[in-house]
């Protein structure tokens, strides 16, 4: 099959920038890997030397059994770990911005820097303070991550505004450019910013011959587009995608394949080349033993941590819910939970009294009933208090206990209701294979805003590809979206 294509540009944002973009900008992950450059030496520098003035006070002292004193020794560390953050690769473009690979890449040079250097002295027999070492590690790894955490923000800021992404031409179907597409206007923060769209057609007979390449090279220099996005392989046969990526400039342009195989993250995907093919293996979702252990130890010291934490809090809450009007403080439903057992899911009353009675009513005057996800927009059942609780999400605070008694996790999908789990198919059941969540990446992804099929796909990519990581990234963005709860908080 070869194709026939045609061009569609993509509208321009008004609220984008508003001064003219140069005809050649200039590269910005190299602006950027100077900015984040300057900030790891900085931070690795005040680490090292803070911890030798903390632990060996200001004035110069000489390693045990050496000529060397630790203010040389501070000096080759600073130079070692900065190389070795660079030579793991934590500053190139396909590391920042987005993802956990950054950090992971971070805490590898770091521990496997320390790691050689233990190793060294033992070898060599040098002396070298212990607590000097201990102090270094952590305050500077820990710094590291802070100081590539706000770079993000700001990094994070300037793509919503439309600077500092790559600008993308897709070269597909029109839905896999549809799919594409709105997966990336959904994650601005991913850096690839959709200017165009080259759309394949699937009846053509016609070669991808130097005339369109030609063209789509024009095409990349008119809308000043640095890579090609192909979103539908199916469509393109190996030799078209070859001669797209050889039509590019090398160093300039850059050629992504989107592949398809929806859902499944990185650490699933291991590429091995095999004869001149690219064969692409992917581990077989599974939730062991080990990880099962790893998350319920996190679950129990997480959440007994944090209701002793909050405590003073749930006081303070459970009294406002009281004056609020007649009702219990505590608001008990039954959900669906792991296996498909029902369990009872504990909240603030954030209702008056009886609403569940009017729930159908309410649907019906909407228009809202045998749908899924059965939420009634401005309902008049929720209190003035129990308005303010949504928007936080602090009507959720008493889940911290069904997830020390072991019915729910601090991450995972959001348990639902029986008359919900009806609308089920096979796919959707496998929401049911892990422990429901107080959060999960449905709700940090977009909260009430989300269409069912959206709610479903994210939540199956998180049971299809757990980590600790994972979890912890989500109470990261979690804690930002009760803080900033924006206009999807219901």
């Amino acid at each position: 099959m070869n194709p026939s294509v045609s061009f569609i540009d993509s509208p321009r944002p008004t609220t984008h920038l508003t001064t003219a973009e140069p005809a050649h900008p200039r590269p910005w992950p190299r602006r950027y890997a100077r900015l984040l450059g300057a900030i790891d030496l900085t931070v690795v520098a005040a680490a090292v030397f803070g911890s030798q003035v903390l632990w060996l006070g200001p004035h110069p002292v000489d390693v045990a059994s050496s000529s060397v004193d630790y203010t040389t020794l501070s000096l080759i560390l600073t130079v070692c770990w900065f190389g070795a953050l660079t030579v793991w690769g934590s500053r190139l473009p396909r590391s920042i911005g987005y993802g956990v690979l950054e950090y992971r890449l971070i805490l590898a040079a770091s521990f496997q820097l320390f790691g050689g250097l233990a190793i060294v002295a033992y070898l060599t027999g040098a002396d070298v303070s212990r607590g000097y070492f201990l102090l270094s590690l952590p305050a500077g790894t820990a710094s590291l991550l802070a100081g590539r955490a706000l770079c993000r923000v700001w990094l994070r800021r300037r793509r919503r505004l439309g600077a500092m992404s790559s600008r993308v031409v897709l070269v597909g179907g029109a839905d896999e450019n549809a799919r594409v597409a709105a997966e990336l206007a959904r994650q601005p923060a991913a850096g690839l910013r959709v200017v165009g769209v080259h759309e394949v057609a699937a009846d053509s007979r016609s070669a991808w011959d130097d005339a369109q390449a030609e063209a789509l090279r024009r095409r990349l220099s008119d809308l000043r587009a640095d890579s090609v996005l192909v979103s539908g392989g199916a469509l393109l046969e190996a030799q078209d995608i070859r001669r797209i990526g050889w039509g590019l400039d090398p160093g300039r342009e850059h050629l992504i394949v989107a592949v398809n195989l929806t859902d499944v993250a990185g650490p699933r995907l291991h590429t091995r080349p095999v004869a001149g093919l690219p064969l692409v293996h992917i581990e077989t979702p599974q939730f062991s033993a080990t990880q099962r252990i790893l998350k319920r130890t996190f679950d129990i010291i997480g959440s007994g941590a944090l209701l002793l934490l909050l405590a003073p809090l749930f006081l303070v809450l459970a009294l406002l819910v009281r004056a609020s009007g007649p009702g219990p403080v505590f608001y008990r439903q039954d959900r669906i939970g792991q296996g498909g057992q029902r369990f009872g899911m504990l909240k603030f009353r954030s209702m008056v009294d009886g609403a569940d009675a009017r729930l159908q009513e309410l649907l019906a005057a909407q228009g809202r009933e045998g749908t899924p996800l059965f939420k009634v927009a401005n309902d008049p059942r929720i209190t003035p208090v129990g308005r303010w609780l949504r928007k936080y999400s602090l009507d959720e605070l008493p889940q911290l206990i069904n997830v020390l008694a072991g019915q729910m996790s601090l991450v995972g999908p959001r348990p639902q209701r029986d008359a919900e789990v009806e609308f089920y198919d096979d796919d959707a059941h496998r929401r049911l294979m892990v422990r429901p969540g107080m959060s999960g990446l449905w709700q940090v992804s977009g909260r009430s805003a989300l269409a069912w099929d959206d709610a479903i796909r994210l939540d199956l990519f998180y049971v299809e590809n757990w980590s600790l990581v994972g979890d912890l990234t989500i109470l990261a963005r979690t804690f930002k979206a009760v803080l900033v709860p924006g206009d999807t908080a219901h």
